[in-house]
């Protein structure tokens, strides 16, 4: 039986019932298909693939994709060719999923179409298209091309990267216990056989958190027990509807459809961005749904948090039936009591398994009289009994079985075989070894944690793992994770659950554990770190500080410790920590700490970049000649348009035709680059109060009609005068409206205003969601939404044509979007993540951007190719680019503390001067000089010839970016981390300073208003959330509001309208409105 059968035979019967469900949990409704018409767009993909793609042998198709609607039909369509399907994740990175696809041999790939682009980015050169796409079924196939010779070489490149782990792959767990039966042989009868026809249902990889990432092959026979069985335990029924928790990378999700399309019952399909909010999540899965079946790691459960579990997952009247928890150590069952309402009827149960041995190979039901309150607190949760098919034996260090007592878990069966990386035949029977231990006590096993969390500590031995179960059961702890640093300091990571202090857990943990298991160091973050398939990772060498609850503000800090720590400076090191792994942070350390001491850093250590370090400029893509000023391509549709973003970044464009140019081609009128005091001229003034269409109440809060959004008076708290901030004030904020982004906003807005009137002004800004926003201005209408491959930091900016908006993402893609809509006209991919901030020339039209991989790339959007690629041998490109008209100058800075002009034409360096210290800020230009903020405190000011000026010293890092503005007579005005705002001049001098609350990460804005005696303002934020609205010339405050979260986006000002994001996950516009001079209040 295979699985493809099993749900044929069930399509049969329930042809009319759904099957699968898909919620983008938006304000579309839920769309659905019947089993009828998965088994008919499956078998229109079948006959397809049957046509295009050679099976001779055993056949294997990589899925590219992202789960949707026609998932089930996709994956029935390959098993029926037949072939295996093998899921492949395009948020991997490209040279980790090009490995896998190489390693795997795959020939062909099926790609989502939409996901098209983001693929023959990823894979250059890798794939050829075939011409036919799949009718109605979104998908594109494609073939592979290995024998160019230039790919070959990118193989080696990449296998590379993995060769220092070959040496540990043998003594990974997961590998056949007796050397003797490893040995690859061809009789047949007695092997099992990867190449036997129909045999493979899927191939896929191990998350490589338990050592090397392994390819594991596994057959029918393997994995439909486990269907079978796990069907009659959960007594699924056609009435049932399961979630696809696990990303089809993970073998669970296996278990999750077919569960569910071999049985009549329904499965729920959620985009992957929707599983991160726990709100929506919820809502979705047992409001609207209904979910009758979950399984799922114990850290995805903790994701929703108590407050969600206790109210909607395991609330008296939940729809979940079934509650199966697996992938990790059980949850303390204190914690399950304290989430479990006394009425709560659903069962819960225990899963255990290996991929290597895919699924899963044991089951435990937990009585339900555990769950009362005077159920005694010493009850370990076993592992279960073992699944159909399948052997589970536990053997101590010499081979012998344990029957009572502590041991290695072991996992096989007569046809419960997967291949594991390049084995081709394996004996029936074979088992693996897990690296998981327990000990047997009256016939159950209970887990006691991996073979590598053993530690020895003050002279005895015990598993770390013991900690962490132990600071889960405290109910002051939400979450956490153990780590046991260079074998010396044992560090608890603890997400709290309410106020708490240290002294409280150690004091609780001393209760529970011995001396030697106490840790040395607690260590508060806010959530914990999932890997790709959903588990926590813990605090892994192989974990990324970004991922980790980590941000630039931590990241300097963590430099400044280390450089501390090690008494001398570390080239190199911010980016190293912002982009690679706790280990490749710690091995640059001791490469540039001790350069001849090679011995200190074992070979698997050696990870190296596979980045260009030329010196010289790097042309890639198609090589272009460009005048300074030329006439550029346009699309059809062009739109004349005001652009405002951080900084007073000003961009003005009015189309008109010529009879002097084809037929394709327009004249562009562009405001000057240098010229922002045109701003006030195009700016809407200030409104005197009443505003049209508002009500000034007597306690000046302010009610807007809005269909979109209601106004949320108390998300912007307004505050008293005070004479340390405050002396008078003429100005009142209210939320004008605030749009739902789903997590934090750290990205600055991009404001564009239409000339023409039936066009309504719209806010640009993405979110750590992955996605970005179109917003209406006025009314706060979601335009459109588009999710990107990872989080968003970078700010957006619009093309010279308006039809386009551009824009960095973490998963080191530049997106070019259609701003009517949100679609994709093309991606670029460089080699790190993106949260530098694109600029666009006005006389050429080129899109000039920095990555994390150290480069500055000039980029062609309407020709789809990339003009020039300049390394910028100094580090990182955070920040983002500059540009000067006169003289034509691109300006960029990188976290090793380089200041470069490049010639936007050609890319060459034409002066560059070494700041000393990190440059998160951007920097900013007028027509005489060019202003930078550094770590160091200072703000740095250069000609454009590359002397420098000046500099201007602060009290605290200047993450902040300067903003120049001629309507102040070109003073220039940044924040500081000293919790201060300057306003110095261009010849250095100090001006004034105002005070905030709390340090200053954005960028100043400065705007005009008529209405108020012609005064020019200044907005800015400081992280607390606290808006301020300033008198430019003096730093008087005019106006001053509280958002509820962290601000690190700076805003944007047009006329009345504020708009900047927050960390609370909105996206907020606020009203400035004119109230009369307030009563100065005493002190």
């Amino acid at each position: 039986m295979t699985l493809q059968e099993m749900v044929n035979q069930a399509a049969s019967l329930y042809s009319d019932r759904k099957a699968v469900w898909f919620d983008q949990c938006n304000d579309e409704p839920p769309t659905f298909y019947t089993y009828a018409t998965v088994v008919k767009f499956a078998a229109e993909l079948t006959a397809f693939l049957q046509k295009h793609c050679s099976h001779q042998g055993k056949c294997e198709i990589g899925l590219y994709c992202y789960p949707g609607i026609n998932l089930p039909s996709w994956i029935l369509g390959i098993l029926q060719v037949p072939a295996a399907y093998s899921p492949i994740d395009p948020d991997a990175p490209p040279v980790l999923s090009t490995y896998f696809i190489r390693k795997c041999n795959l020939q062909h790939i099926l790609v989502e179409n939409d996901k098209i682009k983001k693929f023959q980015m990823s894979h250059t050169g890798w794939f050829s298209c075939n011409s036919s796409a799949v009718e109605h079924m979104g998908l594109t196939l494609f073939q592979a091309s290995w024998s160019n010779t230039d790919v070959n070489s990118q193989v080696d490149n990449v296998n590379s990267k993995f060769e220092p782990f070959k040496a540990m792959a043998n003594s990974q767990p997961g590998n056949t216990v007796c050397p003797e039966q490893l040995k690859v042989k061809t009789s047949e009868g007695e092997y099992m056989d990867v190449g036997q026809k129909c045999s493979l249902a899927y191939v896929l990889h191990t998350s490589g958190t338990t050592g090397t990432p392994k390819i594991v092959r596994v057959p029918h026979k393997c994995i439909v027990p486990n269907i079978q069985h796990l069907k009659s335990i959960f007594e699924i029924t056609q009435d049932d509807v399961l979630f696809l928790a696990s990303p089809l990378t993970f073998d669970p999700s296996v278990v999750e459809m077919f569960i569910a399309l071999t049985s009549g019952a329904s499965i729920l399909v959620v985009p992957n961005t929707v599983k991160m909010m726990p709100l929506e999540l919820s809502a979705a899965l047992f409001r609207h749904h209904h979910v009758t079946v979950l399984q799922a790691t114990p850290t995805l459960l903790r994701r929703f948090g108590a407050h969600i579990i206790k109210s909607t997952v395991l609330s008296a009247d939940t729809s979940l039936r079934v509650l199966a928890l697996g992938g990790e150590a059980f949850s303390v069952l204190s914690v399950l009591r304290s989430w479990k309402h006394k009425e709560n009827r659903t069962s819960i149960f225990n899963l255990y398994g290996i991929t290597e041995v895919s699924s899963w190979a044991t089951c435990y039901k937990i009585p339900e009289e555990v769950f009362s309150a005077d159920f005694r607190t010493d009850f370990s949760v076993p592992l279960g009994s073992p699944l159909l098919g399948t052997t589970v034996e536990v053997r101590d260090d010499n081979g012998s079985a344990v029957l009572e007592g502590e041991g290695q878990v072991f996992i096989g069966g007569e046809e419960r075989i997967c291949f594991l990386d390049d084995e081709i035949t394996v004996p029936p029977g074979t088992m693996r070894e897990t690296g998981d231990f327990v000990r047997v006590q009256n016939a159950q096993m209970v887990f006691l944690g991996r073979k590598d969390n053993q530690i020895k500590r003050h002279g005895k031995r015990f598993n770390i793992e013991c900690l962490q179960q132990a600071a889960e059961d405290l109910c002051q702890v939400e979450a956490c994770a153990v780590t046991w640093y260079q074998q010396e300091k044992l560090i608890l990571f603890v997400v709290p659950s309410d106020d708490l202090e240290e002294r409280e857990i150690v004091k609780e943990l001393q209760k529970r554990l011995p001396a030697h298991a106490i840790p040395d160091e607690l260590v508060w973050i806010k959530s914990l770190p999932l890997t790709s398939h959903g588990d926590s990772s813990g605090i892994s060498r192989d974990a990324v500080f970004l991922h980790s609850g980590g941000d630039s503000l931590k990241a300097l800090q963590f430099y400044d410790e280390i450089e501390v720590l090690v008494g001398r400076a570390v080239p190199g090191l911010l980016e190293v920590i912002l982009s690679r792994t706790i280990e490749q942070v710690y091995t640059h350390i001791l490469k540039t700490v001790f350069p001849d001491e090679d011995q200190l850093i074992n070979n698997d250590n050696a990870l190296k970049r596979k980045l260009s370090r030329n010196n010289g400029e790097e042309i890639h893509g198609k090589c272009s000649k460009l005048k300074s000023e030329i006439n550029f391509e346009v699309v059809p549709g062009l739109i004349s348009f005001i652009a405002l973003s951080r900084g007073n970044h000003f961009l003005s464009t009015n189309f008109t035709k010529s009879l002097m140019q084809p037929n394709n081609t327009a004249q562009v009128g562009v405001e000057p680059l240098q010229q922002p005091s045109l701003l006030h001229l195009a700016t809407p003034s200030i409104m005197k109060s009443p505003v049209q269409g508002h009500e000034m109440e007597k306690n000046r809060i302010l009610t807007v009609t809005n269909k979109a959004h209601k106004t949320d008076c108390s998300s912007v708290q307004q505050l008293h005068a005070e004479c340390s901030h405050i002396a008078t004030a003429e100005l009142t904020l209210f939320t004008r409206w605030k749009s739902n982004t789903r997590k934090c906003v750290d990205a600055s807005p991009l404001v564009i205003i239409p000339f023409k009137d039936e066009l309504s002004a719209s806010v640009y800004v993405g979110s750590h969601s992955h996605t970005m926003q179109a917003v209406d201005l006025d009314s706060g209408e979601i335009k459109w939404e588009k999710t990107l491959g990872d989080r968003i930091e970078s700010s957006a900016c619009i093309s010279k044509c308006g039809n386009f908006i551009i824009v960095g993402c973490y998963d080191g893609l530049v997106y070019v979007l259609q701003s009517s809509n949100g679609e994709t006209h093309w991606t670029f991919v460089t080699e790190d993540t993106v949260k530098s901030s694109a600029v666009v020339d006005p006389s050429s039209g080129l899109v000039y951007i920095g990555s994390h991989d150290q480069h500055v790339y000039a980029l062609d959007i309407y020709k789809k190719v990339c003009i020039w690629k300049s390394h910028c041998e100094g580090g990182a490109v955070f920040s983002s680019p500059c540009l000067s008209s006169s003289p034509h100058h691109v300006y960029v800075a990188t976290l090793g503390g380089l200041l470069l002009a490049v010639n936007p034409v050609t890319g060459n360096k034409i002066w560059k001067s070494f700041l000393g210290k990190p440059l998160f800020s951007s920097p900013h230009c007028n027509e005489k000089c060019v202003c930078i903020g550094c770590v160091d405190g200072n703000l740095y000011c250069y000609t454009h010839s590359g002397e420098q000026a000046w500099q201007f010293p602060t009290n605290g890092p200047v993450f902040s970016s300067p903003c120049i503005s001629t309507l102040t007579k070109q003073e220039v005005f940044f924040g500081s981390h000293d919790c201060f705002i300057y306003c110095c001049n261009t010849e250095g001098n100090l001006l004034w300073k105002f005070e905030a609350t709390s340090s200053v990460y954005g960028t100043p804005f400065v705007f005009q208003s008529d209405d108020l005696k012609n005064k020019i303002l200044l907005a800015a934020v400081s992280t607390d959330g606290t808006v301020w609205i300033l008198n430019a010339k003096n730093g008087t405050a005019e106006g001053v509001a509280k958002l509820p979260g962290e601000v690190f986006s700076s805003p944007v000002v047009w006329g009345t309208k504020l708009v900047v994001g927050c960390r609370n996950d909105y996206v907020y516009c606020l009203d400035l409105c004119i109230t009369g001079h307030k009563e100065q209040r005493g002190c």
